[in-house]
Order: C-alpha cells, then sequence, then structure tokens
C-alpha cells in the first residue's frame, strides 16, 4: 500500500508548494505546485502586454528512488524530464522501470506537466471558452509554446534550489529542449534528447514534405509484413464511404479519422498492435457486416483529442517562426494524393493535424474559431537562437531514428551539425517511441555521451 502525507508548506519561494507525497513500489513521489506568470516576456507588471501580472499553476511531480534515504536524495542532482507533444502531459509512474529506472539510481526525476497539461492550468474545449472570444483565446494560446514552457522550467529550477541541472526531452520536449540551450543555456547541465530535434528554421511545408515521404515508406512496409492487412484497409474504406459508422462517442467514423490509426506506424513494437486492432474489425449483424463494438472503441481512444486537444491546436505552431504556417500538412498533403481519402487504396497517416480534425472530433468542434486564428498568425516569436547554438557549450547527445515518420531523420542530421557539442547517435534500431521499448539503454548510451564530452 502506498503511504501518503499532505505537507501544504510553503517551500523556499511563495509562488511553490509541496502537496501530497506518497511511498510505494521502491519510490518516492512529491508533488510540486508552482504558480507563474502566464506571460514571462511582458514588462513589469505587465506593461508590455494586458497579460503580463496573470498567472497559472505548473504541476510537476519528483520521483526518487526508496533505494536512497531522504538525505541522500536530498543530495541527488535534479533531471527535468520534457515529455513529447505538445499537449501532452508528464509521464505517471506506477513504478520505476526503462529510463527512469535508470536515471533515479544517480537523479531526482522531476516529470513536467507542461503548461495547459495535466495538473497545469488544463486546456480543453470547457476551459479555453473562459478566456473570452476565438480572438481572446488565440492571444492566450500565443503563451503555450516552448519558450514559455522553458521560461516555467528556469523559474522552477530557482525555486528548488537546483544548480544547472540534467534535461532530457523526447519527441517535442527535444524540441523545448533546443530552445532551452537557445535561451536559457545557464540553466544546464548537460542535454539528452530522442526523437527530438526539431528544424531550427525554414516553414512547416518542408517538415510535412519528409514526414509524408516516410510515413508512405512506413505503409509499404508495414503491408510487406501484414498483406491481408492491406485487405482489410480497403475493406473497411469501401464500406465507410458506403455505409454511416459512428465511434461510442456519437461522432462519424469517416476515412480520413480511420486513416488516423497510422498513428501505430510509429512504434517499434506498437506496429504490430495495428494487425491486432484490424483484425478486430467486422462482425456480422442482421444487416451484414458492420465494424464491431471492440474495433469502434479503440479507434475511438486514437482519433479522439479529448485528452490533448492542445495538441490539435498548437501542432503547426511548433515550427510557427515569423510566418504564418496556413495547415500546412493540409495543403502538402496535395502533393501526395496516395494519403488522399479518395485514394483507390488509401495510405493511413502520421502525426498530422488537419482542419477537419475540428469538425469531426466533438472535443475539438468548439474550437474550430481560434484553430482557424492560430493558422494564420505570422508574427511567431523566434524559438531558437541559431547563433547561441552555434556556440553552445552545453554537453548534449541526441539519438536520431533514421526511420522515424514524426521527426524527419534528414531534418534532424541538419540541426546537429547547427548545434556546437551536440553528439548524435543515429540508428535504425528504433523508432520514435524508442525509449518505450529499451529506455535504459537508450538513456545510459546518452548519458555516456555527454560525460564522455566534458
Amino acid at each position: 500500500m502506498a503511504e501518503a502525507t499532505l505537507d501544504t508548506t510553503v517551500r523556499k519561494d511563495p509562488f511553490h508548494t509541496v502537496r501530497a507525497r506518497h511511498k510505494f513500489r521502491g519510490m518516492r513521489t512529491a508533488e510540486h505546485y508552482f504558480t507563474l506568470p502566464l506571460d514571462h516576456f511582458a514588462g513589469p507588471d505587465g506593461e508590455d502586454g494586458e497579460d503580463g501580472a496573470e498567472t497559472i499553476t505548473v504541476f510537476a511531480r519528483e520521483y526518487v528512488s526508496a533505494e536512497h534515504s531522504e538525505a541522500e536524495a536530498a543530495d541527488l542532482p535534479w533531471i527535468l524530464y520534457l515529455q513529447g507533444g505538445p499537449g501532452g502531459r508528464g509521464n505517471r509512474f506506477a513504478s520505476l522501470g526503462g529510463w527512469s529506472k535508470a536515471a533515479a539510481k544517480d537523479f531526482r526525476i522531476l516529470m513536467l506537466d507542461q503548461r495547459g497539461t495535466g495538473l497545469s492550468s488544463p486546456i480543453d474545449r470547457n476551459t479555453l471558452p473562459l478566456r473570452g472570444d476565438a480572438a481572446a483565446q488565440a492571444r492566450y494560446l500565443e503563451h503555450f509554446r516552448a519558450d514559455s514552457i522553458v521560461a516555467d522550467a528556469e523559474l522552477i529550477r530557482q525555486a528548488l534550489g537546483a544548480e544547472p541541472w540534467t534535461v532530457y526531452g523526447q519527441s517535442y520536449g527535444g524540441f523545448c529542449a533546443l530552445t532551452y540551450l537557445s535561451f536559457a543555456p545557464t540553466g544546464l547541465r548537460e542535454v539528452l534528447i530522442t526523437g527530438g530535434l526539431a528544424p531550427l528554421t525554414g516553414s512547416p511545408d518542408r517538415v510535412y514534405r519528409e514526414t509524408f515521404k516516410r510515413v508512405a515508406a512506413r505503409n509499404a512496409e508495414y503491408f510487406g509484413w501484414y498483406p491481408e492487412d492491406r485487405e482489410t484497409v480497403n475493406r473497411v474504406t469501401n464500406h465507410l464511404r458506403s455505409t454511416a459508422e459512428q465511434l461510442p462517442d456519437g461522432s462519424p467514423l469517416t476515412v480520413e479519422r480511420f486513416q488516423m490509426v497510422g498513428s501505430f506506424l510509429g512504434g517499434n513494437t506498437r506496429v504490430d498492435n495495428l494487425h491486432n486492432l484490424l483484425e478486430d474489425a467486422f462482425v456480422e449483424t442482421p444487416e451484414g457486416p458492420r465494424l464491431s463494438d471492440p474495433f469502434l472503441e479503440q479507434v475511438r481512444g486514437l482519433v479522439s483529442r479529448a485528452a490533448n486537444p492542445l495538441y490539435a491546436l498548437m501542432h503547426e505552431s511548433i515550427y510557427g517562426q515569423g510566418t504564418a504556417t496556413g495547415w500546412a500538412a493540409w495543403r502538402i498533403l496535395e502533393e501526395f494524393p496516395e494519403f488522399s481519402p479518395d485514394a483507390a487504396e488509401i495510405l493511413l497517416t502520421g502525426e498530422m493535424v488537419y482542419p477537419w480534425y475540428f469538425e469531426q472530433d466533438p472535443a475539438l468542434s468548439p474550437l474550430k474559431d481560434v484553430a482557424e486564428l492560430l493558422a494564420a498568425k505570422a508574427d511567431w516569436k523566434p524559438l531558437y537562437d541559431t547563433a547561441q547554438l552555434a556556440a553552445n557549450i552545453v554537453p548534449a547527445a541526441a539519438a536520431v531514428y533514421r526511420h522515424d515518420i514524426y521527426v524527419d531523420h534528414g531534418l534532424s542530421m541538419e540541426t546537429a551539425t547547427a548545434v556546437r557539442k551536440l553528439k548524435t547517435w543515429e540508428t535504425g534500431e528504433f523508432h520514435h517511441d524508442g525509449i518505450a521499448d529499451d529506455g535504459e539503454a537508450i538513456f545510459g548510451r546518452l548519458l555516456g555521451m555527454v560525460r564522455a564530452a566534458r
């Protein structure tokens, strides 16, 4: 059984409280809450912006191995984990395992709920309209990109009394780590990145051109393993074109939503679960073949953004620097007709976001207007300082996956050459979610690379 205590004592600074503490399954946890500025970049008292004085809550959970005494743990250095996304809350560990077990040998782990996610002033279809009309909502969301996440992290580090710390960024967390190296490198001891070397310059159009190519290649690879699934996908597609099917939340399952099950293609072992999903597709009924309830429930979990609406709202903005993204994936899709929902043999898609998400997903439909404003926004601030990265002195190491369908290998290596002191490990052994398969080995290798660079 978990042991719990409640501690509401203010720690170090008025904006930091530690609440519940627990001990279970070989680890101790502490729940940290921070009151931080909504707008880190406004002048004193918000003189540069009307939101400057407003605050939000940011949550992070600390994980420490129970193999360390409390006194020993207090002397351990911190490692901040930045989760993938955007819009993904920090991992909730039921026990230490994989990379977290390896890290807990030498670190106190801080698992951040990035602003707008989890317990950090969460944003969804219910909370966002409280900001006002679509324009007010869009102004609010301008404060939920990597630059603000990094500014949060620096105030949190200072509140914890931590020395420059280690940052581990997975996927979008790696994008945030590059922003950290750009604008607050003095807060960093070393940086580890897995599947997350973002393009530093250029429009999102080139990102999607490359990722569409990689997703097409992954489709071919998958259907080579499971040729019977090519027929199943065709059958489901033809069925949806002639028969209305609804997901358990009452929303329609369209061909284009069905294509989203291609999210499985980005995994090492997850990819085989696509086969398990497709084998459940049909059931015989008195009216003839219909899609089965187990299949529809699984698909709902894949296509609904109820748990992370920020992903759909902010996804293209992570590539926005000085120009409008303009629904880049939707525009570039026209160059790849094999992904069209009207194609004779459709291909399954990756993590692209399209305007119709905000029409077909009940969790997103109330946010359609603000999504359009974000897509049209042209004055996004820079997320990276290329001069600073070229002069970087913080040891950094990145795992770059050769067949990653989400973060393109070629663009990643372009970034790697632009960041001084960054070592790369290129591998075809893992896909985007490699740390879910062998996180301990990947973490250990990257940590060894940065330590060898000192």
